[in-house]
C-alpha cells in the first residue's frame, strides 16, 4: 500500500498555512512531514524485512529446510 500520500496532503497544508500567514503551523507541518517521512521509511523496511524473511521460509529458501539442509552425508 502506499502510504507516500500522506506527505503530499502536508504539503499542500503548509502551502495554505504559509499563504495564510500562519507561520508556525507551516513550520509544525515541516516538523510532522519529517516524522511521516520517518515512519513511513520504518514500516517500509519493516515490510521488506518481512518479506525477505518469508522468502528465506519458502521450501528451497535459503531458512532452515531449505535447500542444502537435508543432512546428506
Amino acid at each position: 500500500m502506499r502510504s507516500d500520500w500522506i506527505l503530499d496532503v502536508l504539503t499542500d497544508l503548509k502551502t495554505f498555512a504559509t499563504a495564510n500567514d500562519l507561520p508556525v503551523l507551516a513550520e509544525q507541518l515541516d516538523d510532522t512531514a519529517i516524522v511521516a517521512l520517518a515512519e513511513i521509511a520504518a514500516l517500509h523496511e519493516k515490510t521488506q524485512g518481512e518479506t525477505q524473511h518469508e522468502r528465506q521460509l519458502e521450501p528451497g529458501g535459503s531458512g532452515i529446510g531449505g535447500a542444502g539442509a537435508g543432512g546428506h552425508a
